[in-house]
This record gives structure tokens, sequence and C-alpha cells, in this order.
């Protein structure tokens, strides 16, 4: 979508597109048309989103809290200082039970500075007590059945075809409701666009065949990033899926998250 794009001949294209699709059941249509209309906002010309099916996955394992991947998602998407991210990175540490508790575990530290893009201060408990510690990185779970999606009432966030769930900008009114209703808190309000941000999976960049700014820095290749409906040989996301006893973030909410993580223990949030 050109960045010029109004909101008024964003309308004007739907309703004549509609007009083309009678035969469709009406929600069904609307839905297809949106998403037709909207998805090439920051794609390149000619790009087919129903050709993909983009998915990120984390191995926790790999993750060292380096924070590099949340700074180059900062700086690749012109996301405001302060606290405010895209992706972050959390450290969990599960302390030791106290002797004759009966707890298999202690207590649990999360803490999350700057969103990890600085480094962590010092253990919250002496090494000896640690039973368990690890870095999560966090971001956009791509819910198979969004609650943003279903709350924005004037459907600026959307699921695209490829599997993306993106923010129109030119037709998010600042409401504030997809940022309440994530569970996941991967949301937030830009004070100077006056519009709700989150992770886009970088569209500009994968849209080109690039990845996501955050996957291009790691170190460890915690992030494993991929298209599933082009798979490359050895491909680093089907190994990952078939080597891992993979999980997603709160499953029990009914999102259906397609992000999916190994590596993780039950306190993660």
């Amino acid at each position: 979508m050109s960045n010029q794009l109004s909101r008024r001949s964003v309308l004007g294209k739907v309703g004549a597109a509609l007009a083309a699709v009678m035969s469709v059941p009406a929600a069904k249509a609307a839905k297809a048309v949106v998403q037709k209309v909207f998805v090439t906002a920051g794609a390149p010309k000619g790009y087919d989103p129903f050709q993909h099916k983009w998915r990120m996955a984390i191995d926790a394992n790999r993750c060292i809290g380096c924070g590099l991947c949340a700074e180059a998602c900062k700086t690749e998407n012109l996301v405001p200082a302060g606290p405010y991210f895209r992706t972050w990175i959390e450290r969990y540490v599960i302390s030791r039970p106290k002797p004759g508790s009966g707890e298999a575990r202690g207590e649990v530290f999360v803490d999350c500075p700057n969103g990890g893009m600085h480094g962590f201060p010092e253990l919250p408990v002496p090494k000896e007590d640690v039973l368990h510690s690890f870095f999560v990185p966090k971001l956009c779970n791509l819910c198979e059945h969004s609650p943003c999606v279903q709350v924005c009432p004037v459907g600026a966030t959307f699921d695209a075809p490829d599997g993306a769930v993106l923010i129109d900008p030119h037709y998010c009114i600042g409401c504030g409701f997809c940022i309440q209703a994530c569970p996941y808190g991967c949301r937030f309000f830009n004070h100077a666009t006056r519009t709700a941000e989150k992770c886009s999976l970088c569209y500009h960049r994968i849209t080109r065949g690039l990845k996501p700014a955050c996957a291009e820095v790691c170190p460890t290749q915690a992030r494993i990033f991929g298209d599933l409906k082009n798979p490359v040989p050895d491909d680093p996301l089907q190994q990952f899926y078939q080597n891992n006893r993979v999980q997603s973030l709160k499953p029990h909410l009914g999102t259906d998250p397609r992000v999916l993580y190994a590596g993780i223990d039950k306190e993660v949030m």
C-alpha cells in the first residue's frame, strides 16, 4: 500500500472489490477483501501473501540475553525511545526450595531492565541458590485467534494471509482497545504517530526476502525464522519443530499462538 493511501481511497477499494464478489458469503467476502487491500502495507509491488506462511520460533536454550535483537528492532522500526519495545528479553531465575519445604522449586524472579538491551544486573539470589535460570525473547505471538483483531473497531489490526498480524497505521484511530486486549503485553501506544504498535515481523524486510532484524543479528540463532510454504534445504524451522518439544505461551487462553518456543519452563508468563 502506498504510504499516501487515504482512508477514503481504501474504503473505495474495499467497496469496489466487494461488489465483485457478491457470490461469496458477505462476512467471508469482507474479510478477504480487507486482507487483500491492507496486506500490501510495507510490502513491495507484486508480493503475493497467499504464496507464503511466515513463522518465528524461539529456542530459549540458545538465548544468552545479549539484547542485540531488541536493540536492532528499535533501530530498524524506529521504535520510540524509552520503555517501548516490539521485542524484548526477559530473564527467569528459579531458586532452590527452602530445606524442609517439600516444594520442588523455590521463588521465581523475573526481570527485564530496559527490554534487556544493555544486559542484566547480578543474579537476585546467590549462585549456589539458583536451581535454573534462562532468558526468554518475547514478541507478537501471531495468534491464530487474535484478541487484538477481534476488538479493533475499524479493522486496522488484521490477519494477513501469510500469517502475519499487522496494523494499518493509516486506519488506526488510536483507541487502545487492542493494547488492552493483548494478553501478552505485545502492544504499545506510539505518542508520536498516535497509533498502536507491535512487532510486524519486520514485514518490510521479509516480503523482500530478508530476515526480521532480530533474527538477523542474533549471534546464537535463538530466533528461527522461515516460510512454511517455501522451505529451504535443511530448513532450520522444520528442524526446530522436529527436534524439540515445542510449546506456546498461555495456551489456556485459546489464542493459538503461532510463535512456538523450546526450552522454556512453566513459570514463563
